[in-house]
């Protein structure tokens, strides 16, 4: 069942969140701020910005605001980065990260098709990096689809981070009218299949949106593709208009029909899947590992285990030094990097 939406009317009452606080939030705040860092939580004022932050985990985008694709749903700016990259972002990123009490980050990008390997190789020395500061922390990484060259996923997939994403975003039927050209539904199933392909034990992860015009029927069918190409972890939002320039939404689906797609997808094998209103991609990223993957039952109540971690996690931050390489050591490497010629990271086109 559903409702039906005109323009920017009154939403539901299931779609309406409490503003985020507490000392947790409030102090993980001011930390980012301090370190320059800019999360996804905030930038896309996500709903469940202070169930995320109160649990530990937080979402952060690599490789700058401009994406070379114009998806329908997505309000990111779309341009032409024209290679632009600051080779200084893994290191100051993965030291940035590794002062936070932590549990989980998910590292975002927009896509760069600018970029030879589309921001592969930045990508991948983030998480290596991140890695080595912060053992005890969970990565995931929620990437694009590359072009669907095996090349640049492999080498995202060899960072080793614990959680391969890549969202599908709509159903088959409405990939043309919804998200760019560049992107396709077969070519994000090939994505995912060949992470399972390069690493079988690494744990993959999509994401659906509702109520842009399709038909439960369709988002059935998605959820069986997904599963088919391996991924485990499902995650099934609402769609919400950014501005009126986007797509429009086309029924807001209720919550019923949420949980019936969440036993519907535990019934065809997905290790977990968060399915409601307000969920997003990254929606209690750290729960939803925990559930799936550390403990292998959704029924069992988490809440101990996530408190450990997080625990653990505010000793980790807390004990972190930066004096793990010189300042010396660590301009020479930047300087290193800077001496890379425009030529190496741009992509070519016809044009040029």
């Amino acid at each position: 069942m559903s409702t039906s939406q005109k323009r920017f009317g009154p939403k539901p009452n299931w779609l309406k969140v409490r503003a985020p606080g507490g000392d947790r939030y409030n102090g993980l705040k001011e930390t980012f701020r301090k370190l320059d860092l800019h999360t996804v939580c905030e930038e896309a004022r996500c709903p469940n910005i202070g169930e995320c932050w109160a649990e530990g985990t937080a979402t952060v985008m690599l490789l700058g605001d401009t994406c070379t694709r114009g998806c329908r749903f997505c309000a990111v700016t779309t341009g032409n980065p024209r290679g632009a990259v600051d080779v200084r972002e893994p290191e100051h990123v993965a030291r940035a990260l590794s002062r936070m009490k932590l549990q989980y980050v998910v590292l975002t990008m927009v896509d760069r098709d600018d970029l030879i390997d589309g921001g592969a190789d930045h990508v991948a020395k983030t998480v290596r990096r991140l890695r080595e500061l912060r053992p005890d922390m969970l990565i995931e990484t929620l990437l694009g689809d590359f072009q669907g060259r095996s090349e640049p996923i492999d080498a995202t997939v060899d960072a080793e981070p614990h959680v391969w994403a890549h969202n599908i975003e709509v159903i088959e039927r409405l990939q043309k009218t919804i998200r760019d050209g560049r992107c396709s539904y077969s070519q994000s199933l090939r994505v995912l299949e060949r992470v399972k392909s390069r690493r079988p034990s690494m744990v993959t992860k999509s994401s659906i949106m509702v109520g842009i015009g399709e038909h439960d029927e369709e988002v059935l069918v998605t959820m069986r593709d997904l599963r088919a190409a391996g991924v485990e972890i499902l995650t099934i939002g609402q769609y919400l208009r950014p501005t009126e320039k986007h797509a429009p939404v086309a029924r807001f689906v209720e919550p019923a029909a949420f949980d019936a797609f969440a036993q519907e997808g535990r019934s065809m094998g997905f290790s977990f899947v968060a399915s409601g209103p307000l969920v997003r991609s990254s929606y209690k990223a750290a729960e939803v590992f925990v559930r799936s993957r550390l403990m292998g039952d959704a029924s069992t109540d988490a809440t101990d285990v996530l408190r450990q971690r997080l625990e653990a996690a505010e000793r980790a931050a807390s004990e972190f030094s930066d004096d793990s390489r010189s300042s010396s050591e660590l301009a020479a490497r930047a300087a290193g990097a800077l001496l890379l010629p425009r030529e190496s990271l741009l992509r070519r086109t016809s044009s040029q």
